[in-house]
């Protein structure tokens, strides 16, 4: 590799490449269209017939049309020409060691979901440290392959030590960039509280999180509304460590669930220097919207969660300007971002067009712009995460890179790569997708440390273990008041069908 080179690169103070006898390895992105992102107008700028160097793990140069830029010797070459060149996608919400009840829960609600499916069920006792992690690991090749390149994950399948070393492996091993959030919560299976500030201690000395920088430690916490001694001892275990980020549930109305910025704001933590990323935020107030404002933290909203579970978003499009997008819970329906950012889109255009319609009106504008839903996907995911380097593609920013296929049937003939990616692509044009200067999917082939036909073959196995005694569970009998705490009582929903008598049914 030429020396020169690298000197130049090194003058012109890229703190990417490092000062050794040999620089770092380097991929040219040659000659197709190239999302980036104007600063001035906050909006993605479409750079057509452009070429993207990569060095290392960031972006060196971008450039237009023919250039005379001397390449180091060995660069790849990669030819784009009439590909699109997205920023990595950003999830800000997951659980991803939930795999394994993959098309069980086709049709359960939020209050089914917490006695049938999260961390307070018997999943504490049945799921070991090996389910953990080939359901994490083999979940995670999902958004990979659809172009997430870095995922907030609320990790609260922490059942014991065990398993909380098993699910932080298949995070570093999938090769994802991850804020990995490790949750703190009152189980019942003997795993107590003061076991996991000692496991999180144990986990933040990680050898591989010191020698690679993919993933990073957070943390997870739901009761914040609970003023105990917990909550004292997580609010200063943030305030005097390094954490990459905080997040909780919030949902508020009739759930009960309110660890709100209000809540935060109290105990300290809205104006620190941890970012804060509130899930779901379903009745979030005009106080709580002031304070994300204030405090430069954000919400996670959860289209397609939000709508499948009944939890609702109602209020989440009046503070879009600190929101991001994620996707929850994957066992229960799809995981790519591009399919959130394109249903929160049109369901934000139908909400505020009915705004004139009630009113028998017709609109003569768009409510919200494609534009405005890829940022939401990219940019705004990062910033939540406090990632300047995340979620554009730019000069100095890492090089979490997406190439999507324009040539496909349905992308085919398009002239805004922005509405091209949002309205019209599926997870079968992503071509490429590069992460931290590395292949992770390379000719619409994902790129694994493992053999993936191993892993699929014991994930099956796992799965089919775990179903069964899900399967052959009763479903929870939902009465009288929801958790006791709300004073909200259950009800039966109005049921539509598609067959007149008994029709589809369950």
């Amino acid at each position: 590799m030429s020396k020169t080179f690298c000197l130049i690169y090194l003058l012109a103070g890229l703190a990417s490449l490092s000062a050794t006898a040999s620089c770092a390895k380097s991929t040219l992105f040659q000659g197709g269209t190239i999302i980036t992102f104007d600063e001035a107008s906050q909006l993605p700028v479409a750079l057509r017939d452009s070429s993207l160097l990569v060095t290392g793990d960031s972006i060196v140069n971008i450039f237009g049309g023919s250039n005379d830029l001397t390449l180091p010797t060995d660069t790849e070459v990669v030819n784009v020409h009439g590909k699109i060149i997205s920023p990595g996608f950003v999830d800000t919400h997951r659980h991803s060691w939930q795999t394994a009840y993959k098309t069980i829960g086709s049709n359960t609600t939020l209050a089914e979901y917490f006695s049938r499916y999260g961390e307070f069920t018997q999943a504490g006792t049945v799921f070991d440290p090996d389910d953990i992690y080939i359901g994490t690991l083999a979940g995670l090749y999902e958004p990979i392959n659809a172009g997430v390149t870095t995922i907030l994950e609320h990790a609260h399948g922490t059942f014991s030590s065990e398993t909380s070393e098993a699910y932080l492996n298949a995070a570093m091993d999938s090769g994802v960039r991850m804020a990995f959030c490790y949750a703190f919560h009152e189980l019942s299976n003997g795993f107590s509280f003061q076991e996991q500030l000692a496991n999180f201690a144990d986990l933040m000395k990680n050898e591989r999180l010191n020698s690679e920088d993919l993933v990073q430690i957070g943390v997870a916490y739901d009761s914040f509304i609970q003023d105990n001694n917990n909550t004292e001892v997580v609010v200063d275990l943030i305030n005097n460590n390094n954490v990459s980020a905080l997040t909780t549930h919030f949902l508020s109305g009739p759930w009960s669930h309110a660890n709100s910025p209000s809540k935060l704001d109290q105990l300290g933590l809205m104006n620190g220097t941890t970012p804060i990323v509130f899930s779901h935020a379903s009745y979030v107030t005009n106080d709580d919207a002031e304070l994300l404002r204030k405090y430069d933290q954000y919400i996670s909203t959860t289209p397609e969660s939000e709508m499948h579970y009944g939890h609702s978003h109602h209020y989440n499009p009046l503070i879009q300007d600190q929101s991001a997008l994620g996707v929850d819970t994957h066992f229960t329906f799809s995981s790519d971002i591009v399919g959130q950012a394109r249903m929160w889109l049109q369901s934000i255009r139908l909400r505020f067009f009915y705004q004139s319609l009630d009113n028998w009106k017709i609109p003569r504008n768009n409510p919200m712009s494609a534009n405005q839903a890829f940022t939401l996907a990219t940019r705004s995911g990062a910033l939540a995460m406090r990632r300047a380097d995340l979620g554009v593609l730019a000069t100095g920013k890492k090089a979490d890179i997406v190439a999507f296929d324009g040539d496909s049937p349905n992308m085919l003939g398009w002239s805004d790569p922005v509405a091209a990616i949002i309205l019209h692509s599926n997870v079968g044009d992503v071509r490429h997708v590069m992460i931290g200067g590395e292949w992770r999917k390379r000719d619409g082939e994902l790129v694994t440390k493992q053999n993936r036909t191993e892993v699929q073959n014991e994930f099956i196995e796992s799965a089919k273990r775990i179903r069964k005694i899900w399967l052959d569970t009763p479903l929870p009998e939902l009465q009288g008041e929801f958790n006791g705490l709300s004073h909200v009582d259950y009800v039966d929903a109005y049921t539509v069908d598609a067959v007149r008598g008994n029709g589809t049914g369950y």
